[in-house]
């Protein structure tokens, strides 16, 4: 997804008024590894969600879904704050996902507190889309769009999808970022050719 102004969202200038609070979404498509309750927890710990004290109850929830088609993705925020979304793919292991990205902070009497986040302009694998569902006030209804799948074979894929904070303080863990994560099976379309930036399945 390109987005317009390079690789910063800069968030901070309607940040003046807005109170601490902890950000929260619901991961309701595709359907999570783990259980969530309503506020969408466990999901401070990257890089699929948990906490310190609870990894989480799993679902054993597996996604079918087909290579080279669009997998829709719909989120709903629990806790506002104003931030933005990324989706990336690991095939083989949770390893291949990338790390968190890089957040610009100011000083508070609090402590550091969160004002933008990297979007990258172009993603590159293993990202599949970044700078989702930018937003500075309140929605209730949730955040929903789709994104392109490579085609490739994967048994065992895992779809990570985090949400961006930015007036916000540091967790332990997650930093300035929530997770969560969902299985997916990839078969490919036969009518498309393999998708060979992406690693072989094994």
């Amino acid at each position: 997804m390109k987005f317009p102004g390079g690789w910063l969202l800069a968030l901070g200038a309607m940040a003046i008024a807005i109170p601490y609070a902890g950000a929260h979404f619901r991961l309701l498509e595709p359907q999570g590894w783990i259980e969530q309750n309503n506020l969408g927890d466990p999901q401070k710990a990257g890089p699929c969600g948990g906490t310190l004290t609870d990894s989480g109850t799993p679902t054993n929830a597996v996604n079918k879904v087909q290579g080279g088609q669009m997998l829709h993705i719909k989120v709903q925020e629990t806790i506002f704050h104003p931030g933005h979304y990324r989706v990336a793919l690991a095939v083989n292991s949770r390893s291949e996902l990338p790390p968190d990205p890089q957040v610009t902070t100011r000083d508070t009497n609090k402590g550091p507190w969160s004002v933008s986040s990297a979007i990258a302009g172009q993603p590159q694998i293993p990202v599949l889309a970044d700078g989702l569902f930018v937003h500075t006030t309140k929605q209730t209804s949730p955040f929903e769009t789709d994104v392109q799948l490579p085609n490739i074979s994967c048994e065992n894929c895992t779809l990570q999808i985090i949400e961006f904070m930015a007036e916000h303080g540091y967790n332990n863990p997650g930093g300035y970022f929530y997770h969560h994560c969902a299985v997916l099976q990839i078969t490919p379309d036969p009518a498309k050719a393999i998708d060979t930036r992406w690693p072989a399945a094994h």
